[in-house]
């Protein structure tokens, strides 16, 4: 049997040793930890070892995948991206051959994620990566977000229900619209709720205005689908 002794030097070596290691995706675990911070205190105070302290690792673990704070944000950015194009596929996805009730529940998707996701949203489309040249996943997954929306134009011309134009030219305007909206709403600029009615009103308003806009001359507004035209009488009255 050992001597107490042994077992006080055996437990001085194990309090000594590092702790083990339990991640299977510290990257993942370093991101939710950091988009917590971002929640709580803000961009100021996130760091490398906050990080590290929220996701239970020794400090020196997030260098294995995060050169600095800026990856680290840039990966939150990145997965923020990632996110806000399954969002707007699934909203997509349930107005199959209607391009411009697609554009509609497209842009309604983006500002409810924007709403119900603001710290995320906001290092999406801060300052707070200053080289985004140097962050090409991050890049890649805001191209892959933005062609979502070019794609929908790009239908809904070949369909002939919006108007001809340059597609990315058009896309910038779409978005640049449920953007503003979006930064207006987590801004509190529009004191809405994210799970409220309302929001979803003023999104759909918002994104209405736009398509009525790129509407193609002559084009059906029954091209809007049954749900979005039972949407505009609901709020035509």
């Amino acid at each position: 049997m050992p001597s107490p002794a042994s077992r006080r030097s055996r437990s001085r070596g194990s309090r000594r040793s590092p702790r083990p290691y339990h991640h299977g995706d510290l990257p993942r675990a370093l991101v939710e930890g950091a988009v917590a911070l971002l929640r709580e205190r803000g961009a100021a105070a996130l760091t490398l070892r906050a990080a590290a302290r929220r996701a239970g690792v020794s400090q020196a673990a997030p260098y294995r995948h995060f050169a600095d704070k800026e990856a680290l944000l840039a990966a939150v950015a990145e997965e923020g991206f990632r996110a806000l194009e399954r969002a707007t596929a699934d909203a997509a996805r349930r107005t199959i051959g209607d391009p411009l009730a697609r554009l509609e529940a497209m842009g309604g998707a983006y500002v409810r994620f924007a709403a119900q996701h603001p710290d995320h949203y906001r290092v999406m489309f801060g300052s707070e990566v200053r080289d985004r040249s140097a962050h090409p996943a991050l890049r890649t997954a805001a191209q892959h977000a933005f062609r979502a929306i070019a794609e929908t134009i790009a239908d809904g011309q070949r369909a002939r229900h919006l108007r001809q134009g340059d597609v990315e030219e058009l896309a910038r305007a779409a978005w640049a619209l449920v953007h503003g909206l979006a930064q207006l709403a987590i801004d509190g600029q529009i004191p809405l709720s994210p799970r409220s009615s309302g929001l979803d009103a003023a999104a759909q308003s918002a994104t209405r205005l736009l398509v009525d806009g790129l509407r193609a001359r002559g084009a059906p507004r029954a091209g809007l689908g049954p749900r979005a035209r039972s949407s505009r009488r609901r709020l035509s009255r």
